[in-house]
């Protein structure tokens, strides 16, 4: 539970919910303890193992606050950026944030060449679909306002998370930023799970959810658009 101490650290954060996707080790006797130790944190127990894109929207529908970031556990990410990585939205500048390991190159640990050729194609071939300039589609730091993510249909499985909510926000025409951000990642043998089956799953993801898939079936309820002022009025369904 070292990442939920960082995180419960930051001035920012007012609740962090802990998604436990049906672990087998003592991962949910412990954060049970810290909840029960925490008024601001909730854990959740998923009954079976689904995945990243089944935890994340199980955690976003318990969420309440007006900005929501994902923050994986294994602390590839380090829960100190977090700030720098909100800060757009706070600024009334953004309504949806991605911490970039590509923007601008700080601390990252040295890895897998064809992982790094693999997430610039499906970046490339996000960016021809949504239109948008992003460097790193794949990152697992994403932040959004809350009213944005809460009311997102997520449908995806498996890692699809993270190409879908780019093609959902880039059809909303929310106001995108980037942020530099380090990256300590991990090798398989130190428990990495994403795979050559995840990068073709990514290209339908990104085929489905940019060329079949409509406004009204991505949001249950359309989220308000902002000016770059920080004003903000509701957005038609049929946009």
């Amino acid at each position: 539970m070292a990442v939920v101490l960082q995180v419960l650290t930051l001035p920012c954060v007012s609740e962090v919910i802990i998604v436990d996707d049906c672990s087998t080790d003592n991962t949910f006797k412990i954060a049970s303890e810290l909840a029960a130790q925490r008024p601001n944190v909730t854990l959740l127990r998923q009954p079976v193992n689904g995945g990243k894109t089944k935890a994340v929207k199980a955690g976003f529908a318990r969420t309440t606050g007006d900005i929501v970031i994902v923050q994986d556990a294994d602390l590839e990410y380090d829960p100190a950026e977090i700030p720098a990585v909100i800060e757009p939205i706070q600024l009334g500048l953004a309504d949806v944030v991605f911490g970039s390991r590509f923007l601008v190159r700080r601390a990252a640990r040295v890895l897998y060449f064809y992982h790094f050729l693999a997430n610039r194609a499906l970046t490339f071939l996000s960016n021809a679909l949504t239109n948008i300039n992003l460097t790193d589609v794949e990152t697992g730091y994403k932040a959004f306002r809350g009213d944005i993510i809460r009311n997102m249909i997520i449908t995806s499985e498996g890692f699809g998370f993270e190409i879908e909510v780019t093609a959902k926000v880039a059809r909303l025409n929310a106001r995108i930023y980037e942020v530099p951000i380090s990256y300590h990642g991990r090798t398989y043998q130190e428990g990495k799970k994403i795979g050559f089956k995840d990068g073709i799953a990514a290209i339908w993801y990104i085929l489905r959810f940019n060329l079949f898939c409509s406004m009204q079936s991505s949001f249950q309820r359309m989220p308000a658009a902002c000016s770059s002022s920080g004003a903000c009025w509701p957005q038609s369904a049929s946009r």
